[in-house]
C-alpha cells in the first residue's frame, strides 16, 4: 500500500483522505453562492492577468508577458493578480454592484500550513455601505454558512482600544502626525517605555506590526473579533475616519487566532488614491528592489475620476473559511491539488 505521505497528491488515498474536506469546501461553495445571490448581489468574473496586480506593499507577484500573435498588440509585462479589488471597483463605476466573486488569486513566496502561492478569495462590495454595515453583513454571512458559529455577538475593537488594552496602555494614534504619516521615534519610545524594545534599524510599521503581532493577535482568542480604525498609515485603500483622522474605516476579522477577512470603508478620492499608489509603489522599490515594482494601476484612477459611489467591499481568503467550517488544519487539505511545494 502506498504511504499517503510521500505519495502525490492525485493518489487515491491521498484524495480520499482530503474528501471530507473537500466536500465542506463545494457545499461552502453553493451556500456562499445562496447567500449573495439572496442578497441581491450579482456574481462577478474578472481579470486574472492584469498590468498592475494590486497596491499591498509588502505582497510579491507572479510575473509573465504577452508575446504578440501574428503582429497583433504589442508585447507587454503582465502579472498574475494577488487580488480583484481593483477590477471589481472599475465595475463599480460602471453601475454593476453590488457585487461578488470567488476568485483565483496568486501570491509569490507564501507558502505555510495557513497560505498559499495560489488560492481563492471571496470579495464583496456594496455600494452604500458602511463599514459598521458591512461587518454586520459579515456576521450574518458566517452565521449563514458555518454551522458551528458561536451563538454570541462578534467582537468590535478598535484598534486604539486594542492597543490600550494589551500593550501596556499604549496610545497608537499618538504617535500618527497630522499627514497621516507614523511617527517612528513616537512609537518606538512609547514601547521601549514599556520594556518592549524592537531591532535598532526598526520603522514605524515594523514597529506596530511587531506590537500587534506579539502582544494583540494572541490576546484576541477564539471568539470571531472585528479588529477596527486601523491607524492611517495602514489604510490601504480605506478612507479615513471624519470622526479622527488618525484612524482609517479598515476592519479586519479574526477567528480563532486566523486572519480570515481585511474590509475598507473604501476611499473613492482619486487624487488622495494616486498619492497612496505613487508612495506605495515608491516603498515597494525601496524595501525590494526595482525589479519588484509594477507600475501604478492609471485604468483603476481614470474610473475613480468617473466617480466611483461610496462604497464597502471586504476580502476574505475562501481556503481560510473552508478550513474554519470543516475543521481542516492545513489549507492543502481544502484544496483539491494542492500546489506542488505542499505535495
Amino acid at each position: 500500500m502506498a504511504n499517503p505521505q510521500i505519495s502525490p497528491v492525485w493518489h487515491p488515498e491521498r484524495l480520499a483522505a482530503r474528501m471530507p474536506f473537500l466536500r465542506a469546501r463545494a457545499a461552502l461553495a453553493a451556500a456562499t453562492r445562496a447567500f449573495f445571490t439572496g442578497h441581491g448581489y450579482l456574481e462577478v468574473e474578472t481579470p486574472a492577468l492584469v498590468p498592475s496586480p494590486g497596491a499591498e506593499v509588502h505582497l510579491m507577484a507572479f510575473e509573465s508577458r504577452f508575446m504578440p500573435h501574428l503582429g497583433q498588440g504589442e508585447e507587454r509585462r503582465l502579472f498574475l493578480r494577488t487580488s480583484p479589488e481593483l477590477a471589481i471597483k472599475r465595475l463599480l463605476v460602471g453601475g454593476a454592484g453590488p457585487v461578488f466573486e470567488l476568485a483565483r488569486v496568486w501570491r509569490n513566496g507564501e507558502a505555510s500550513h495557513r497560505h498559499a502561492p495560489e488560492f481563492t478569495m471571496l470579495e464583496w462590495y456594496r455600494p452604500g455601505a458602511s463599514m459598521v454595515s458591512l461587518m454586520d453583513e459579515t456576521e450574518a454571512f458566517l452565521r449563514a454558512v458555518w454551522p458551528a458559529c458561536p451563538a454570541a455577538p462578534f467582537t468590535r475593537l478598535t484598534m486604539a482600544e486594542a492597543f490600550d488594552r494589551y500593550v501596556d496602555g499604549l496610545d497608537i494614534l499618538a504617535t500618527i502626525r497630522p499627514d497621516g504619516t507614523g511617527d517612528a521615534a513616537a512609537l518606538i519610545g512609547a514601547a521601549a517605555a514599556r520594556g518592549l524594545t524592537g531591532p535598532a534599524d526598526e520603522d514605524w510599521e515594523s514597529a506596530f506590526f511587531r506590537l500587534l503581532l506579539e502582544r494583540i493577535d494572541p490576546a484576541l482568542g477564539a471568539h470571531p473579533t472585528f479588529l477596527t480604525h486601523w491607524p492611517t498609515p495602514q489604510a490601504a485603500l480605506a478612507r479615513r475616519d471624519g470622526a479622527d483622522p488618525r484612524a482609517a474605516l479598515r476592519f479586519e476579522l479574526y477567528v480563532d487566532g486566523l486572519e480570515l477577512a481585511n474590509a475598507f470603508e473604501e476611499l473613492t478620492d482619486p487624487a488622495e488614491q494616486r498619492a497612496r499608489l505613487v508612495f506605495d509603489m515608491a516603498e515597494r522599490e525601496r524595501q525590494h528592489g526595482a525589479l519588484s515594482a509594477w507600475p501604478v494601476d492609471e485604468d483603476f484612477l481614470a474610473a475613480l475620476e468617473h466617480g466611483m459611489p461610496p462604497t464597502s467591499g471586504i476580502a476574505m481568503g475562501f481556503d481560510r473559511l473552508a478550513m474554519l467550517v470543516s475543521g481542516a488544519k492545513r489549507i492543502s487539505d481544502v484544496q483539491w491539488l494542492p500546489w506542488a511545494g505542499q505535495s
